[in-house]
Formats: C-alpha cells, sequence, structure tokens
C-alpha cells in the first residue's frame, strides 16, 4: 500500500499557485500555475499523483491520499458522480468550476483502490507539512519567475506530469470543517471576469503556440504575419535570426516543447513582454518573447530571447 500525502497553494488565491504530493523524500512531484487557486492545486496535487502512480506501475495497489482539504477530499468521493450525471452542472443549474481537473481526475480514479484521509492543516504532521512547502515553493517559483522543482516523481520511475496550463477566473475558499451532505456548491463563490491582462496572457500566449504549431511553421505566409517586419531573436545555440533567415529556413519541429508561462510584462502602451519556459525531455530554456501591437496584423512578435538553463 501507497501512503501519500497532497496539498494546493496560493498565494493570492487566485494567484501564483502550486501544488506538491509526497511519499517520501525520494518520490514527490510538484508543479503549479501563474495564476490559479488552492482548490486547483488541491485537485492537481492528486491527479498527478494518481497518474505518476499509475505510470510507475503501481495503479493495482491501494493508495491511501492524506488532504487538508474537505474540498478535493468530497470532490473524489462524493459529487463526480453526481456533477457528471447532470452534465457537470451543479444542483442550481450552474457549470461546476474546476471541470477540466474533474473529469481527468473521474478518469483515474476509475479502477483505482483509493481511500482518502482529512488531515488537519498547518498542524505538525510530517507528510501534510512536506507537501506544503513544494506547492508553496512552486508557487513562490511562478510568483519570482524562477525555476519550479518538480521533484524526482516516484523514484524515476515515472516522469512528472505536463504542467496543466490554467488562467483561472476561480475564486474560492478552504473550509473549517466538512459540509453537510448536499452542500457541494459551498465552496464555490461567484467567477469574476477576466482582467484586461488575463485576457492579453490568454492571446499572447495562443499566439506564442502558433509560432511552434506545425500549421503555422509549415506556412511561410500565416508566420509571416506573426512576425514584425524588424523581428530579431537570440536563439539558445547563440546565434542570431533574423526574419529573413526564419522563414528561409521554416520546418515543423521535430519535438514540440513542453510550455510553461512564467508571466507578463508591459513595456508600453502596445508593447509586451511574455516570459515562459520550454521543457523538451532534459532541456530547459527561459524565453522572453516581445509582442507589439499595431497596423492590419495586430500582434506581432518583435524579438525573442531564449536562455538555456539545462
Amino acid at each position: 500500500m501507497i501512503t501519500a500525502a497532497a496539498d494546493g497553494s496560493s498565494l493570492d488565491n487566485p494567484g501564483p499557485a502550486g501544488w506538491a504530493w509526497y511519499i517520501d523524500d525520494d518520490r514527490w512531484g510538484a508543479g503549479g500555475w501563474p495564476r490559479g487557486t488552492n482548490n486547483m492545486g488541491e485537485l492537481m496535487a492528486v491527479l498527478d499523483l494518481l497518474r505518476s502512480t499509475a505510470a510507475a506501475g503501481h495503479a493495482d495497489e491501494p493508495l491511501t491520499v492524506m488532504c487538508d482539504s474537505q474540498y478535493a477530499i468530497n470532490c473524489c468521493t462524493k459529487w463526480i458522480p453526481g456533477w457528471k450525471k447532470r452534465g457537470w452542472k451543479k444542483r442550481d443549474g450552474k457549470p461546476v468550476l474546476n471541470r477540466d481537473l474533474l473529469e481527468q481526475l473521474d478518469e483515474q480514479l476509475t479502477g483505482r483502490d483509493v481511500t482518502f484521509e482529512w488531515i488537519k492543516g498547518h498542524a505538525g504532521h510530517r507528510m501534510n507539512e512536506a507537501a506544503d512547502q513544494r506547492a508553496r515553493a512552486a508557487a513562490t517559483a511562478y510568483r519570482d519567475g524562477t525555476p519550479v522543482d518538480p521533484g524526482p516523481g516516484m523514484g524515476g520511475a515515472g516522469q512528472p506530469a505536463e504542467p496543466h496550463e490554467v488562467v483561472s477566473t476561480e475564486q474560492d475558499t478552504e473550509p473549517a470543517a466538512e459540509p453537510a451532505a448536499g452542500q457541494e456548491g459551498l465552496f464555490d463563490l461567484p467567477e469574476t471576469p477576466l482582467t484586461e491582462d488575463q485576457r492579453l496572457l490568454v492571446e499572447l500566449t495562443r499566439l506564442e503556440k502558433l509560432t511552434l504549431s506545425d500549421q503555422v511553421r509549415s506556412d511561410t505566409g500565416r508566420m509571416s504575419a506573426l512576425l514584425a517586419p524588424d523581428f530579431v531573436e537570440h536563439g539558445a545555440s547563440g546565434r542570431l535570426w533574423t526574419r529573413g533567415r526564419i522563414l528561409a529556413s521554416l520546418a515543423p519541429l521535430e519535438v514540440r516543447p513542453k510550455f510553461e508561462v512564467l508571466g507578463l510584462m508591459h513595456l508600453g502602451p502596445d508593447t509586451v513582454l511574455l516570459r515562459w519556459r520550454e521543457r523538451s525531455g532534459t532541456r530547459v530554456v527561459l524565453r522572453a518573447s516581445i509582442w507589439a501591437r499595431g497596423g492590419e496584423h495586430g500582434w506581432q512578435l518583435r524579438f525573442h530571447q531564449a536562455t538555456p538553463v539545462r
């Protein structure tokens, strides 16, 4: 039997967020997002624990998950079946928050022997404190734009799950006690509209990913529309790339990198710096892109800098 602790952290709730699960010092995993909530972190910690143990060949082994979140426990043990039957809607007909994570949890829990145990948070429980520290460290790293330590996973037997990239508008709160039956909406406060910066982050992330897609990298016309006339790139190899050189050597990428958004910074009224991290196998590269808006093409990539980390 495997016993693990799972925890989530959000510095502003919503804000820079992290998640972590912990079995022992040789088996743990962590990750996060530039913006998320405590509840998202709690769910993702459980989800990645399920994925990691299954990838390491422990899907048939009983698993005990200790959480200090009644929300996460109730989602996994009580509420998912009812929400699923109602088309992922609550009793009042409103959409269930965190549906993307809940659907993946439902899939991962199917056929698994999983027991959930509530642990009081910040009460000195060794495993809970270890998970909490790692989740908070991940959230802090996203706040500061520093590398996130993903942990060793299941002692090297499985790779940490790909970060679940979310720009969330959800707000939530952590309950002090278990809610009464039928109160599954207790933890969901009304959703708030996206801020201007959140909408901009979503749009520029979409455009940045387009520059990596096979469709755009196979179409000179589409790529030229995304690159400003004076575009310059300082590549990870130290090579200088101009717009003309990029278009002349355009081809689909051999390996699609994992994309982690780190943050967005305004450089001027119509100029924005987008920071993100590339993971391709063991290769990690910090990337910074300057996007400028103007003219018939809207946002265009004007400058890109790649800094290898390892």
